[in-house]
């Protein structure tokens, strides 16, 4: 699978691709050219990896059991492989930051909550937290691990609870306009709050819709916020 690195130095960033796009996305939509002065300024170094989705959720002809393991797969490419890339461009003790928009802030979120001892935090952008919709009624335990609706408000382990209940960077943002669905991000940072996992929830206006000119405001803005 290919992937694209920015930069020469700084807090790693994680991309994960909307939809079934691919590892380029953000470069053609100018992403990339929004968190440019960032990484410029070696505050930023990002890696933007393909997805599954077009294999998995999004394909229609693959039976759901095959779809929920193809998840798990790639969660295994994300630690397994991208991870230690990573680290050998900035150190074995770097955290990624994970970011993504749509489909891509449910891989980042996913990413970030099931390894909080690997990722530094989260910036969700636009995104749903729940996708059994994309599974028609199947259900096992790869379903339920790589769905944040599900295993998070179960989740009671001495090990990552205190890991995210100590976390600092985790946001969860999403406009209030044309094809958003602000409900969606509201509804994991209810789950969030009972669990005593501290985050920021932004709900933009009613004017943002789910669309790139946003994302490509909302990523900047909130980096700047973590890395000041």
């Amino acid at each position: 699978m290919p992937l694209v690195a920015y930069g020469h130095a700084g807090q790693p960033l994680l991309m994960f691709p909307t939809a079934a796009a691919d590892y380029l996305e953000y470069e053609r939509f100018h992403l990339v050219d929004a968190i440019r002065p960032l990484i410029e300024s070696g505050r930023l170094r990002a890696y933007s990896i393909n997805s599954v989705n077009k294999y998995s959720l999004l394909n229609e002809q693959m039976p759901p059991n095959l779809k929920a393991e193809l998840l798990t797969r790639f969660d295994r490419y994300i630690t397994d492989e991208v991870l230690p890339l990573i680290h050998n461009d900035a150190g074995p003790e770097a955290r990624p930051l994970t970011t993504g928009a749509s489909l891509g802030a449910f891989l980042a979120a996913n990413a970030y909550f099931k390894h909080p001892d690997l990722f530094r935090g989260v910036i969700a952008m636009s995104g749903s937290y729940d996708v059994r919709s994309y599974l028609k009624g199947f259900y096992d335990d790869n379903v339920y691990f790589n769905n944040p609706a599900d295993y998070l408000p179960n989740l009671n382990d001495d090990h990552y609870l205190p890991l995210l209940r100590k976390a600092s960077d985790i946001y969860i943002l999403s406009g209030q306009g044309a094809y958003e669905a602000p409900d969606r991000s509201q509804h994991l940072s209810d789950i969030l709050k009972r669990k005593g996992i501290p985050h920021t929830l932004d709900l933009w206006g009613p004017d943002v819709n789910h669309d790139w000119p946003w994302w490509r405001k909302m990523l900047p803005h909130t980096l700047e916020r973590i890395l000041q």
